[in-house]
This record gives structure tokens, C-alpha cells and sequence, in this order.
């Protein structure tokens, strides 16, 4: 497809508006940019990390708080779209803010006046006419502020040709061009080969009713083709360039030395999931209450050697060691030799990634020594009777070895434990509610409350949960203007008898929060000081157990107790179990193992045990 000649379409922009996270460049526009410029040598590319200059505006600390919460983004410009609605929006706010002491004194208009005035001096400082085609990237948090700007610009620019692109618009139908006629394009799925070929056809004739359909991308006049619905992406990444995240770094050092900060960059081992990939042959493929997919077509991974040179020439490159994998879950097959190759780079990483609850120590272990310090493993649950219902795949006994094998290297979960699934009954919150009791010793999970997403499984399949009813959140009827919210699909999804789901797990959420107090007492501010530990004296073995008010108790295991005990780290059927110690007779084992899990020293399930104790 590389063309040398010099045609219509010589410049193009795309734009990421907020609320992404700030301290990264978006990896949406930086993927796009690089792959253009290596099919179009003559193309200029503008990449706009417009995000980011908010965040500069009204400052880090806010516009972190704001771009956490899904409905407290869209507000800001929901207010621009719709100001006859201010009201209402400005008590969403509010109520949305909660108690975080940044928004006490916070006036929601004067936010909406900062944030109008940088927006429309971004849009001043374009000159937007010598562009053929503007694209905006938008995912979750940026409907409302790219609906803004698209609208903004084309009062003014109306020849120009607006394409968007990402999760927020996977499910774009016939109805999208009549409710928003400012859009031109919506490319469906990963945007590299149908935004490529499209500046190809705008070379010919920037007309929208002369450029015939391209797959992967639809419009209002080629949405009645077949083949406009389907995917239209890359057979390998590998042959994908590096990201260029040049405007983003660019735009920083614009900053003044004290709004300088070392930013995390991106990248990207796979695009879809393996996990789903697995399951396509089954009635829910994946876990069921995901979304995150949708732009995909199947599983792809990029080879190692790819991806360790591409770490090494970013971080190179832009100067900053924090690197964060884009994967839903890092591919088994390739993380032991990226994360050991990545170790004989002799650069002091700091990696963040997503990854499987199977995970084992011994990849966990080659990962932490290239550099990985934080990690959201897919746990959602602490009961094996919801798992299943979750299609997850994993049991909660491996939800807590993998919780304590971070605890013992030093490795921050920040993973979630999803409450209020459809579905889920008494039997599966008395269940977490006791396997609550085991995880006390561990970094405490985030409490996230299930929220129905468009096209998931369970959306696809609701009688199989129990639900019916499925309609827009009514957030958006709020937020939006009416035509727009009475007549699109949108990401964000609910049902009828949610209420039910939240008064079904209140005692979990109280027992969450009162895990995360003790937690960070007992820890008196230190990170890593395991509240459940052992000193292994060869020949016996010591378990410390920390408790509230400075207390601790601790027991001391001889022989084959403390054998038993080390064998069990990794969680040992009953048999595997016996088989291990013949010597010794089968009720003198059951009846140590179960005094282990009576002190909560260990965790039984289906007759499988896992020692809790991590080496002090």
C-alpha cells in the first residue's frame, strides 16, 4: 500500500480528548500516527494528546479524581452539549464526587469555564482547513468532550471529514449519522488498515458519496453494505511500527518544571483475548461480563523479540523506565521469554500489567526481576460457585495462592473483586463472606460494583442470568441530549432488579471495608510488611501472625508439620497430599491440616489446601 505520489490528502490530525489517564500517552493515536507515516511518506500526521493539556489546565491531582469515575468525566462537557440541562448535570457532579475532599470547595461551573476555554483555544490553534480528515479516538470517559469538539469544529470547518473511532462506537448503526451528521466515518475495530485505506480513497476524492466502501469502515451511505460490519485488521503485529509518542512528550516539555513528571509509556504485547479465544467453540466465550473485545476479531500476540526491543527503544527514546502493557491478559507462551529477556536489558523497569489469576510463581518471579511492580489479576471473586458463573475459568483457591505470591514479592495487586453479578445468590455471599476471612492477610481487593456492558455475554445472554429489561444506562438520558440518549446503544448497560444485587452484597462491601482498615493498620503505613509470615529454622518452621492493637501470636511447627506445611504453598489436593508423606497416617494429616485451617493459617477447598504464611 506505500505510495510515493503527491495527491489530495496530504494532512491529516487525530485527536484523543479527555478524560484518558493523563500520565500516558494515548497509545490509540501513537499506533495510528506511526502505522500512516510508514504507508504514506508523504502524509503529515498531527497527533494530539488534547487530554493531557486539560489536565495541565486544572491541575493533576483533579483531573486524576475526575478521569476515575466514568460519569463524573462526562459531565464537564455534557454541560458544553447540553446547557439547558446545567443543573441537573452540575447535581450529578456532586453526587458522583462524593466525599473526595478535592471537590468540597469545587465550583462545577467555574470547572466547566476552565475547561471550555482551554478546549476552545485548542480549537482556535488548529487551522483546521488544511486537513482532509480528522480522527478522534473514543473510548470510555471521552463521549461527551470528542461530541464537543467535533461539533465545535464543523460549525466552522464543515467540508472537513470527521472519522472516530474506538470501544465507544463498536456497536455504530444506520441511526448514528442522522442523530450525529457531523461524523463522516466510524471505523469498526482496530483502525490501522480501514483509517490507511481511507486516506487512500480521500486521495481520489474527498466526496463521501463517491469513495466506494471500505471494510471496516462505515459511513451514511455505505452502512447498508454486507461487508461494511466486519473486521478489517492486521493479519500479525509484528509487522506494526513503533508507536510515535513524539506530540505527547513534546506537549509536557511545553509545561513549566514544576508540572514536569515522568509519564508511564504504553505498549502492547496482543490485541484481543486469549482467554476468549479459547472459548469460541462454547455458548459464552470469555468472561461473561466483559466487553473489552469488541474491536477485535480472535487472538493476536506480537513475537518476543518484537516486544523487547520495542521496551528498550521507547524507554530509550522517551526517557522513563515506567512502561504499562495495554494486554487484557499477558500471553502465557511469550511472557517467560519477554520478561527474561526484558531482565538482560540491565534497566531498572517499572512494569504494570494485567494478567491471569493462573499466573505461577515461577513466571511471577521472572517478572518481578525484569522490573514488574503492580499488576490487576482477574480475580472478580472469592467463590468458586460465582467463578463459574463468571465463566473465569479459575477457583478461588487460586485467587488467594496468586494474592499471596504477590504479597511475598512485593508486587502490588490492585485487583478487583466484582460484587452485585447477576445471578449471584445467598450461597455465593455466605461463600465470599468466609474466603473473606482467609484473604485478611493480604493487600485488600477494590470493591467494584457490577455494570452491564454492551454486547458482553451476559448482555448477548440475558435469560441465562436471570435478567431482563436491558436499556441504557439512564445516566446517559441525563447527561445527553434526548435524541442522541432515546436513540443510540451505548457502552454502559443496566437491567431490570439491579437494586435487588446491591442489598444482596452489602455485608461484603462492609467487610471490604473494614479489611482495608485493619489492613493498613497492621501495616502502620509500610507497604510490605506481611501480616502473615514464617522463619523457616530448618528443622521447624516459625508462622507469625500479626493482629490488631500490636499483638501477635505465633506457632511453631516441628517435622513433619512444618514439612507438610512448606508443601503446601502451592495448593496440594488431599491425595497429592498423602501420597507425599506415606510414613505418616491419614487421619494424623486431615486432622493437622484441618487444625491449620481452624487458626487460618491455611485455606481448604474441595479437599485442596494452600498455606497462607509467606517467608518474613
Amino acid at each position: 500500500m506505500k505510495s510515493q505520489q503527491t495527491n489530495k490528502c496530504k494532512d491529516v490530525i487525530l485527536v484523543s480528548m479527555p478524560w484518558s489517564l493523563f500520565s500516558r500517552p494515548s497509545i490509540q493515536i501513537g499506533t495510528l500516527k506511526a502505522y500512516l507515516k510508514s504507508q504514506f511518506s508523504y502524509l503529515n500526521i498531527a497527533g494530539h494528546h488534547f487530554y493531557l493539556k486539560v489536565a495541565e489546565t486544572i491541575g493533576y491531582k483533579l483531573y486524576h479524581s475526575i478521569s476515575e469515575s466514568t460519569w463524573l468525566a462526562e459531565t464537564i462537557y455534557a454541560a458544553m452539549l447540553s446547557p439547558e440541562k446545567l443543573k441537573t448535570i452540575e447535581k450529578i457532579f456532586y453526587r458522583e464526587a462524593g466525599v473526595n475532599p478535592l471537590f468540597r470547595k469545587l465550583s462545577f461551573k467555574e470547572l466547566v469555564s476552565k475547561v471550555r476555554r482551554v478546549t476552545n483555544s485548542f480549537i482556535e490553534s488548529i487551522n483546521w482547513n488544511k486537513f482532509c480528515l480528522a480522527g478522534f479516538s473514543v473510548c470510555q470517559c471521552q463521549l461527551t468532550s470528542s461530541l464537543y469538539i467535533i461539533k465545535q469544529v464543523k460549525i466552522k470547518h464543515p467540508a472537513l471529514k470527521i472519522v472516530l473511532g474506538g470501544s465507544t462506537f463498536a456497536g455504530a448503526s444506520k441511526e448514528l449519522f442522522k442523530l450525529i451528521p457531523e461524523i463522516d466515518f466510524v471505523v469498526k475495530g482496530e483502525g490501522e488498515l480501514p483509517l490507511s485505506q481511507l486516506v487512500q480513497r480521500l486521495n481520489i476524492s474527498n466526496k463521501t458519496d463517491k469513495i466506494p466502501h471500505i471494510k471496516g469502515v462505515i459511513s451514511r451511505d455505505s452502512i447498508e453494505d454486507d461487508n461494511s460490519d466486519m473486521f478489517n485488521q492486521m493479519e500479525t503485529l509484528d509487522s506494526l511500527p513503533m508507536p510515535d509518542f513524539d506530540d505527547y512528550f513534546g506537549l509536557l516539555q511545553t509545561f513549566g518544571s514544576n508540572k514536569i513528571f515522568f509519564p508511564t509509556i504504553l505498549c502492547e504485547i496482543s490485541r484481543g483475548c486469549w482467554w476468549r479465544n479459547a472459548q469460541r467453540s462454547k455458548k459464552i466465550e470469555g468472561c461473561a461480563f466483559c466487553n473489552l473485545n469488541l474491536q477485535w476479531n480472535g487472538y493476536r500476540a506480537k513475537g518476543y523479540s518484537k516486544v523487547v526491543s520495542e521496551v528498550d527503544s521507547l524507554t530509550s527514546k522517551y526517557k522513563s523506565l515506567s512502561v504499562a502493557f495495554t494486554d487484557n491478559a499477558l500471553p502465557v507462551k511469550e511472557s517467560k521469554k519477554i520478561f527474561t529477556q526484558l531482565k538482560g536489558l540491565k534497566k531498572d523497569f517499572r512494569f504494570f500489567s494485567e494478567i491471569r489469576a493462573t499466573t505461577t510463581m515461577e513466571n511471577l518471579k521472572i517478572m518481578r526481576n525484569a522490573g514488574m511492580r503492580e499488576v490487576q489479576i482477574g480475580i472478580e471473586s472469592l467463590s468458586t460457585r460465582l467463578l463459574k458463573k463468571m465463566n473465569k475459568g479459575t477457583t478461588a483457591i487460586q485467587n488467594l495462592e496468586i494474592m499471596k505470591n504477590c504479597e511475598q514479592l512485593e508486587i502490588v495487586n490492585n485487583s478487583n473483586l466484582l460484587l452485585q453479578f447477576p445471578g449471584s445468590n445467598k450461597d455465593d455471599v455466605e461463600e465470599t463472606l468466609k474466603n473473606l476471612e482467609f484473604a485478611a492477610t493480604f493487600r485488600p481487593l477494590r470493591q467494584v460494583n457490577f455494570w452491564l456492558g454492551l454486547e458482553s455475554p451476559i448482555w448477548q445472554n440475558p435469560q441465562q442470568f436471570g435478567i431482563k429489561a436491558l436499556y441504557n444506562h439512564p445516566r446517559y438520558a441525563e447527561l445527553l441530549p434526548q435524541n442522541i440518549s432515546s436513540s443510540m446503544r451505548f457502552l454502559i448497560q443496566t437491567y431490570q432488579g439491579a437494586g435487588y444485587q446491591k442489598k444482596l452484597w452489602q455485608p461484603v462491601k462492609q467487610k471490604i471495608k473494614a479489611w482495608k482498615m485493619e489492613y493498613e493498620s497492621l501495616h502502620n503505613n509500610s507497604i510490605f510488611k506481611p501480616i502473615l509470615s514464617f522463619l523457616d529454622g530448618r528443622d521447624f518452621l516459625i508462622i507469625i501472625q500479626k493482629q490488631i492493637n500490636d499483638r501477635i501470636l505465633t506457632h511453631r511447627l516441628k517435622g513433619k508439620s512444618r514439612e507438610i506445611y512448606l508443601f503446601c504453598r502451592h495448593h496440594r489436593s488431599t491425595k497429592k497430599i498423602l501420597e507425599h508423606f506415606p510414613e505418616l497416617s491419614d487421619d494424623k494429616i486431615i486432622s493437622f491440616l484441618r487444625i491449620m485451617v481452624s487458626k487460618k493459617l491455611m485455606f481448604e477447598e474441595n479437599e485442596k489446601y494452600l498455606s497462607l504464611a509467606v517467608p518474613k
